[in-house]
């Protein structure tokens, strides 16, 4: 007896925050499948009528919203405003009724727009960035067992740089439900996905793939990207590397096999992708980028919705070296992370905190960030 009336005190709870909204608009269904336009986008089948839910809650950065049911449909204007909210009624079958919410929540795009700004003053009381020697022993092993000059080839040094991109893509499949080998270099992790056939995520695909870089002599470090939402655990690990041909870094990503270009087919790095995203100018993807040889990756998708979301801020470890992040007894791992000005999560310039054995420095130098090696 007590549940009977704790649902219905719940029920009429739901019912009433719904029902702030005077006189809802109802729209009928046969079929619990329903297809969305959502600003210019259609998706076929894309909702599902959940009559339980009080309200169903659809999100949009689109400035309309169409909901087209089997038999009816409504559109909706959305108001550019985070509080703004559009209840309605979707009656399946003449007797069941779905209250659908829709609410607008601003584009990833849009959120990176807020953070473009950064203070270009001189970090002087955090340590400059350092690469490991090629002439490192573990790095010679490196080269010489994985026979990297045979993989890298005998082009330039932007070809040798695509072609061990490619390589490491297509040697070790991405798999993102599992973590890392505690022993994170290159040579364990390759041994260790070949023993269990297993992958690695995109922090172990960036690392191995940053070791074989400077088993080569070629300066990279593997990257962070995170977004606004420190609750959000999803975020992404590429690499920037540096070539010395085009005197710049460049954006190589091993998960997706990916690089990024503009207009006229040069090829960018993480601070100019950036930039561009925010400030709406050209970008192109290599046609070939793809997740796991299943998906195809699109300017749309990886940059614009995906990696918009995971630029927000960035992070990379002081010293880009082998077995950067196995913890060992008294090893202390050092990361730097660049945060805009416009960043809540932001604080005191070259502020330093430390938890057990690593390190943080933060900055809004982005001159510091992205210095040459």
């Amino acid at each position: 007896m007590k549940k009977s009336i704790l649902f219905f005190v719940l029920s009429i709870v739901a019912l009433n925050s719904v029902s702030a909204q005077k006189n809802l608009p109802i729209i009928k269904a046969t079929s619990n499948l329903v297809d969305i336009k959502d600003g210019k986008k259609f998706q076929k089948s894309s909702w599902t009528i959940v009559p339980e839910a009080k309200p169903d809650v659809f999100t949009t950065s689109s400035k309309e919203v169409v909901f087209y049911t089997d038999i009816d449909s409504i559109k909706i204007k959305v108001k550019q405003d985070e509080n703004w909210k559009y209840d309605f009624i979707v009656l399946l079958n003449g007797k069941d009724s779905a209250y659908t919410q829709v609410q607008f929540k601003p584009s990833y795009l849009s959120i990176l727009k807020t953070a473009k700004s950064y203070n270009n003053s001189t970090s002087s009381s955090i340590p400059k960035f350092e690469y490991q020697p090629m002439d490192n022993l573990s790095l010679v092993k490196i080269r010489q067992d994985l026979k990297l000059d045979s993989i890298a080839g005998t082009g330039s040094e932007v070809s040798k740089i695509i072609n061990l991109l490619h390589w490491i893509h297509y040697l070790i499949p991405h798999d993102g439900m599992h973590g890392n080998p505690e022993v994170r270099n290159a040579l364990n992790m390759i041994s260790v996905c070949k023993k269990e056939g297993r992958g690695l995520n995109c922090r172990g695909l960036a690392t191995v793939l940053n070791e074989c870089y400077l088993s080569m002599g070629i300066k990279s470090r593997f990257v962070t990207c995170l977004p606004k939402d420190t609750t959000d655990p999803d975020c992404h690990v590429i690499n920037m590397v540096y070539s010395n041909d085009l005197n710049k870094w460049i954006w190589i990503d091993p998960t997706m096999d990916a690089y990024v270009m503009n207009e006229k087919g040069e090829l960018l790095g993480i601070e100019e992708v950036r930039e561009r995203l925010i400030n709406g100018k050209p970008l192109l993807l290599n046609p070939d980028a793809n997740w796991n040889r299943q998906q195809t990756q699109t300017k749309q998708f990886y940059l614009e919705t995906y990696m918009a979301k995971n630029l927000y801020r960035l992070e990379c470890p002081l010293m880009s070296e082998y077995d950067t992040e196995t913890l060992n007894d008294g090893k202390v791992v050092k990361y730097v992370q660049l945060l805009s000005i416009d960043d809540q999560n932001n604080s005191i310039e070259g502020s330093k905190s430390k938890l057990n054995n690593v390190v943080f420095y933060k900055t809004n130098d982005s001159s510091f960030f992205w210095q040459r090696p």
